[in-house]
């Protein structure tokens, strides 16, 4: 059985003082049945991983250098984020494809860095409102996972999120139908590549304004394991009923 998960990206949001929603889910959240996973600026890592020891909230980072170390002004390294408290790390997302030219070749590198690290790699995939309409959904969900995804692989450390670009804080979602096709697709292809154990060890995440009131027929889709959430993650009143649908589902 997969454990659910529900992650929140904070994206480049919060200061010390948002650190008090971290304790209000840790405290609202002690008999969740899911992984609950908080995502903070790498500035509180270190802090909120402190609030969430003996909980059942893991702290993850938004992002890694894919080199160990070394002459990379302003960058962090995997090591850097597991000392600081971090257990995953989300990797490939479009805001870091789009803004800072990343492809999924820099995708599998950083990915590979995470694991020697110890840290589970939450790989992002997603197409763009003109790849959606014009039919190339697949091909390009497909060909991102085979690039960004490196040999290794396995259900434990490793998380697929789904993020259709055009979803992502537009308040817009594809119709479950659509969602259930790129899932379905997703597990199909890491069957083909790393085998069915493999694949049904993988947990497939489903991001791109998940919001309380949709969230439990996104859960109740085909293939659906959890959600990456990000601005309803930043309130524990907001994040919290996610939660609940995902317990549910």
């Amino acid at each position: 059985m997969r454990q659910k998960l529900a992650a929140g990206n904070w994206k480049m949001n919060g200061t010390g003082s948002d650190l008090a929603e971290l304790a209000e889910l840790i405290q609202s959240q002690g008999t969740a049945t899911s992984e609950l996973m908080i995502c903070p600026p790498a500035t509180l890592l270190s802090r909120a991983a402190d609030l969430a020891q003996n909980s059942a909230l893991t702290i993850g980072a938004q992002d890694c250098h894919s080199e160990q170390a070394g002459a990379h002004t302003g960058d962090i390294s995997a090591a850097m984020l597991k000392e600081a408290g971090a257990t995953a790390v989300i990797l490939g997302h479009s805001e870091r494809r789009a803004d800072h030219s990343e492809s999924s070749n820099t995708v599998a590198a950083k990915t590979q860095t995470a694991w020697a690290h110890g840290l589970t790699a939450l790989v992002c995939l997603g197409e763009t409102l003109d790849e959606r309409e014009a039919g190339d959904t697949l091909k390009v969900v497909g060909d991102q996972l085979a690039a960004s995804l490196p040999e290794g692989a396995t259900g434990a450390n490793t998380v697929l999120a789904y993020e259709p670009v055009w979803a992502i804080g537009t308040g817009k979602i594809p119709s479950l139908a659509q969602i259930a096709e790129v899932h379905d697709f997703l597990r199909a292809e890491l069957t083909t590549r790393f085998g069915p154990q493999m694949a049904e060890a993988t947990r497939l995440l489903y991001g791109g304004s998940v919001k309380p009131g949709n969230a439990a027929e996104i859960f109740a889709t085909s293939n659906v394991d959890g959600a990456l959430v990000g601005g309803a993650s930043l309130k524990a009143a907001d994040f919290s009923p996610i939660i609940a649908a995902l317990d549910a589902s």
